[in-house]
């Protein structure tokens, strides 16, 4: 017998399972679907996010970050610590440790939530003669839901290079990244985005030599000039080895080794050799286990999840939402989709502005953004004012003794409404709030400057950069 329900959420990472937590609150009967687990078969929700992608990474940031300060900076704050070691093993623990905190607090929220979660594979099973549609979940214990509505939640997954899949001992994705299990001497790296970037500064960290490669003839594409110049710039001084430009080869792997060979930006051609390799070009949508082309699904033509400006997909009463879906692969767009569906599902106005979802990459300096870049609205014709601060001028920076980076405002010239904003240095990933609040609002660089800002914060620099917007900086 079916067990029945108005939502069944399948998946259950950022988007997945706060869908689930916010259908619930508007009275919805909720289930949520989720395969993670761990050796033991004991659930572990949260998705690539909480598993093997954002907490995790954070933690052996922070981690890898303490081993580099204690070998490199404690001296200058007056702190003599003699040998300092690495223990490996406590240290992919506590990240261990931390992820675990994570998927058992998940586990607490659908239970305070009153949110009937399930263990295994969730599918479609065709629809019900009520025109409920049928869901099987394939776990431990095989169950039958119905459900009134669905949302698909089931992320995405790493891309491979094509002829070299994951073995996650040589050839890393993400997860194995995240794993390895003593630090190399070297470590090569294909892809200079956020996973390639952060997992290269945590290695690097802990001792490897790491080179990474990039396919983009320019660094941080995406991101605004200056500040994908000043991170460059940081990231060589501190000893990361990034080639930009490059066309990667066939690469061969030994029982000890992985060989690139590439061509270099100048058309030369180089072998790089490494005894660990992470490959970071991108992710693909993960639609194979949910039976789509039984019920008709509509995939486009990349496998994602056809969905219209409201994460309806073409079947009814059938949404999608985050990885799967069109727009940026990111946590907080996830979330952000799986309220407003919940909230469209009750008979509410759901609100995702996809012109105000913060950038982030925690690496240090850290790299923060929203809105558009310089060259971008220069493209567009765009009259634009900007108006930038260095932390080297920010109290609060010299006091931290990280003063790297700066922050950017851009804002059009004749209403001066912010239309970016543009950080690289300490905290940039908390600084970055201010601005989308302010973008949401429609506000303009006067606006920020015209705020109490506390004194000293790092917030300062933001203010200071809406100051210089009108050429008006007070500390620069």
């Amino acid at each position: 017998m079916s067990s029945q329900f108005d939502v069944v959420v399948i998946g259950a990472g950022p988007g997945g399972y706060i869908a689930a937590i916010r259908a619930a609150q508007l009275g919805k009967k909720v289930a949520c679907i989720d395969a993670w687990a761990d050796e033991a078969g004991n659930p572990k929700p949260g998705g690539t996010c909480t598993n093997v992608g954002c907490i995790p990474s954070k933690a052996l940031l922070q981690s890898s970050e303490h081993f580099e300060q204690a070998n490199h900076h404690f001296a200058e704050h007056g702190i003599e610590v003699g040998s300092v070691k690495l223990n490996l093993d406590t240290l992919i623990g506590r990240k261990d440790t931390v992820v675990k905190q994570n998927n058992d607090g998940i586990l607490y929220l659908f239970k305070k939530n009153k949110v009937t979660f399930f263990s295994g594979v969730g599918a479609f099973d065709g629809k019900a003669e009520d025109g409920s549609w049928k869901i099987s979940v394939t776990g431990k214990k095989a169950e039958s839901l119905t459900a009134t509505h669905v949302i698909v939640a089931t992320g995405s997954v790493a891309r491979a290079l094509p002829g070299l899949p994951f073995d996650e001992k040589q050839v890393l994705s993400n997860d194995g990244a995240l794993r390895i299990a003593g630090v190399p001497k070297k470590l090569g790296v294909i892809g200079a985005g956020v996973i390639g970037l952060e997992m290269g500064s945590v290695w690097r960290r802990l001792g490897a030599e790491v080179t990474i490669l990039e396919a983009m003839p320019e660094f941080l594409a995406a991101a605004d000039v200056q500040v994908a110049k000043e991170a460059q710039k940081a990231f060589a001084k501190q000893g990361l080895k990034i080639e930009t430009g490059v066309k990667i080869g066939e690469i061969k792997t030994t029982a000890r080794t992985v060989t690139v060979p590439y061509t270099d930006a100048k058309g030369a051609e180089q072998s790089l050799v490494v005894d660990k390799l992470i490959v970071s070009i991108g992710r693909v949508p993960f639609t194979g286990n949910l039976n789509a082309d039984s019920v008709g699904l509509q995939l486009d033509e990349r496998g994602f999840i056809s969905v219209n400006e409201e994460c309806k997909t073409n079947l009814p009463n059938v949404w999608a939402v985050g990885d799967v879906v069109r727009g940026p692969m990111l946590a907080h767009k996830a979330e952000e989709e799986g309220v407003a569906v919940a909230e469209r599902i009750a008979g509410q106005h759901g609100h995702v502005n996809f012109d105000t979802i913060p950038w982030v990459i925690y690496t240090s300096p850290e790299i923060a953004w929203v809105g558009k870049t310089e060259q971008q609205l220069k493209a567009e014709k765009r009259e634009i004012r900007t108006g930038s601060f260095p932390f080297m001028a920010n109290g609060r920076a010299r006091a931290l003794g990280d003063t790297t980076g700066f922050a950017k405002v851009i804002a059009d010239a004749k209403t001066d409404e912010v239309l970016g904003v543009h950080i690289v240095g300490p905290m940039a990933s908390e600084l970055i709030a201010e601005a989308v609040t302010i973008m949401e609002f429609k506000g303009a660089a006067e606006d920020i400057a015209r705020i109490c800002h506390a004194h000293p914060t790092l917030s300062e620099a933001v203010k200071e950069a809406a100051l210089a917007v009108d050429k008006r900086a007070l500390n620069f």
